[in-house]
C-alpha cells in the first residue's frame, strides 16, 4: 500500500470487520446467488471527494475471497469528481456482495478524512504553518486515519504515546511544575526524543522556553494571545496551536506565525464521503 506503513493491526481490524459483519454465512447471498457466477463491479464516487483507502478495501476482499481481483483506477491523494470510477472488481458475485458493505465502510470513512483534510489544508495555502492531527482516532482505526489525513496534505502527530513525549497539564500536575516535568523528561527520556510541553498561558509558555523545551503545545489560546506568544519566544522553540480551531479560524491563527496547528476534528468529526458499489455485468 504506497505510503501506507505495514501495522500488524491491520489485517486484525479486517477480519474483526469481517466477522463483525458476516456472522454465520450471508444468508441473503447463499439464498439468491449461485456460487458459479462471476461477474465484475464497479466502485464509483458519488460526490466530490479525496480518494484513501483504496488498498484498504482490495485487502478486505482479498482477505475474504483470493479469488477476487481488485483494480485501483485512481491513486490515493488524488481529487476526483461525482461518477469517477474508483476501483473495479471481478472474480465470484458472491463474494463481491458480502465483501462490498465492510470494503466501503473503510473506503468512505478514510476517503472522508482525506476530503476533509484538504478542505482544512486549504485553508493555510498561503501560510507556512502546517496542519498535523492528533491522537483522536477511532480505536484500532489510527494507522488508516492518519494516513487519511496525509492524502489530504496534513501531517502527522505522534502515532502513540511511543514515539513523542508531550508534557501535558495532568502531567505538570504529578510532576509539580513545568520546571520538574522538563528537567525529568529530559533526565529518563532518550536523547533522540524532542520535549513538547503544553502550556494554556504566557506565564506557562515562559517556564517552558526556561526549562528548555523543543516544542510547545499553546493549548486554547485566542488569537491575539499566540501572537503574543510568538513574540515573546522569537523562535526559540516550535510553537503549536491547539483547541477550539474551526475552518474560518485556520487562516487567522496562521497569521500570528505559529509554526503548526493541530486539529482533533481532521479525525474525529469527519463526514464520510458518498462511494457507492454497482456489479455492472455478470457469467459463468
Amino acid at each position: 500500500m504506497a505510503d501506507l506503513p505495514y501495522s500488524p493491526h491491520l489485517d486484525r481490524l479486517i477480519d474483526l470487520a469481517l466477522e463483525e459483519d458476516l456472522g454465520s454465512g450471508d444468508v441473503t447471498t447463499q439464498a439468491l446467488i449461485p456460487p458459479e457466477l462471476q461477474g465484475e463491479a464497479q466502485i464509483r464516487a458519488k460526490q466530490t471527494l479525496v480518494v484513501a483507502g483504496l488498498m484498504v478495501a482490495a485487502r478486505v476482499l482479498a482477505r475474504l475471497d483470493p479469488a477476487l481481483t481488485f483494480a485501483p483506477q485512481v491513486a490515493d491523494g488524488r481529487e476526483v469528481d461525482a461518477g469517477q470510477v474508483l476501483a473495479v472488481i471481478t472474480g465470484p458475485v458472491a463474494s463481491i456482495l458480502t465483501g462490498e458493505r465492510t470494503a466501503l465502510n473503510f473506503l468512505q470513512r478514510l476517503s472522508g478524512i482525506a476530503t476533509f483534510t484538504r478542505d482544512m489544508a486549504a485553508q493555510l495555502a498561503r501560510a507556512t504553518t502546517v496542519l498535523v492531527d492528533t491522537r483522536k482516532t477511532a480505536p484500532g482505526w489510527r494507522v488508516l486515519e492518519k494516513y487519511a489525513v496525509r492524502m489530504g496534505g496534513g501531517r502527522n502527530h505522534r502515532l502513540g504515546l511511543y514515539d513523542g513525549l508531550l508534557i501535558k497539564n495532568n502531567h505538570i500536575a504529578a510532576a509539580g511544575s513545568i520546571t520538574a516535568a522538563v528537567r525529568q523528561a529530559k533526565a529518563r527520556g532518550h536523547y533522540l526524543l524532542k520535549i513538547e510541553v503544553e502550556v494554556a498561558d504566557l506565564p506557562g509558555l515562559e517556564e517552558a522556553l526556561a526549562a528548555g523545551a523543543d516544542l510547545i503545545l499553546l493549548d486554547n489560546m485566542d488569537d491575539a494571545t499566540l501572537k503574543q506568544a510568538v513574540d515573546l519566544t522569537r523562535g526559540r522553540a516550535w510553537l503549536e496551536a491547539s483547541g477550539s480551531m474551526t475552518k474560518e479560524r485556520l487562516p487567522r491563527v496562521a497569521a500570528t506565525g505559529v509554526n503548526a496547528i493541530s486539529m482533533g476534528a481532521l479525525t474525529h468529526s469527519a463526514p464520510a464521503v458518498d462511494i457507492h458499489l454497482r456489479l455492472v455485468k455478470t457469467w459463468r
